[in-house]
């Protein structure tokens, strides 16, 4: 198996994917981190299904479908806090409002495209093997993006993590955190696509995040682990898909289920004594 890891690492294929998953994996337990701890960690989930619309309409329009995503996406972020604010739509159902429009949209540019084809299929599921240059650079860039926000707006995004109205009274521009918040949430969306798919991305940001709260307390101690968690997931699920030939996205996803479980009986175990 040690043979087949080296021989793997021969290829300039799964050198992107591991440099693009890890980056992606580092952006994804970062935020996760604060979406989990504000239960609206499944905003991952409805981005998700709303950039499977946008694809299609990249599809159907013939455009690179991550130029039509990224703005689109983002716009869809940014409506789901205006209806949780505005309309007095809460979180989960703003994200299920938008979630299943977006889904619907999808199905419906599929047909009139003339059904599923290969490459709307490949972005349902991901294929982690085939990210491009481009791609890897685009995943640095944001993921620097994240890491740069989260170290700035550190002590913002933990006050209003625990104590959103204390924060407002605190003179902390809250919609404007929140609104940048989602903002990465939805690149990293889009970006994670190609990593596992529409239909898991969200796992990479909520399982690293939640498998780390199993075992420390300490929000900084919460979020560095998680980024170690989401790193080997990666890398685990990338030579585990090369060596027995399985679907790269499921098995990262997979392998982040293995972490929470152990996470979970450590934490389980530790109680009992």
């Amino acid at each position: 198996m040690f043979a087949q890891i080296i021989e793997a690492l021969q290829y300039a294929f799964i050198q992107r994917a591991l440099i693009a998953g890890c980056f992606i994996a580092l952006a994804c337990s970062f935020l996760g981190v604060f979406l989990v701890l504000r239960r609206f960690s499944l905003i991952g989930d409805g981005l998700a299904h709303v950039s499977f619309a946008t694809v299609a309409l990249g599809l159907v329009l013939h455009v690179q479908p991550m130029l039509v995503s990224i703005p689109l996406v983002g716009l869809a972020s940014v409506l789901i806090l205006k209806l949780n604010e505005k309309a007095a739509v809460y979180g989960d159902a703003a994200i299920g409002l938008l979630s299943s429009f977006g889904v619907a949209l999808g199905v419906m540019l599929a047909s009139v495209a003339g059904g599923f084809n290969v490459d709307l299929f490949s972005y349902l599921f991901g294929n982690i093997l085939s990210v491009s240059t481009l791609d890897v650079w685009m995943t640095i860039a944001v993921s620097l993006l994240v890491a740069g926000a989260v170290r700035l707006f550190y002590h913002d995004l933990f006050a209003i993590t625990f104590d959103e109205e204390y924060a407002r009274v605190s003179g902390i521009k809250v919609k404007m955190i929140n609104k940048m918040l989602v903002l990465l949430t939805s690149f990293i969306v889009v970006l994670g696509i190609k990593i596992v798919g529409t239909m898991l991305v969200s796992s990479l940001i909520i399982l690293p995040a939640v498998s780390a709260l199993q075992v420390v307390r300490s929000f900084k101690a919460t979020i560095a682990l998680a980024g170690v968690f989401g790193v080997f997931s990666v890398i685990a699920g990338v030579f585990a898909s090369y060596i027995f030939n399985l679907p790269s996205g499921a098995t990262i996803v997979m392998v982040n289920f293995l972490f929470f479980g152990g996470a979970f009986l450590s934490r389980y175990i530790s109680e009992k004594r």
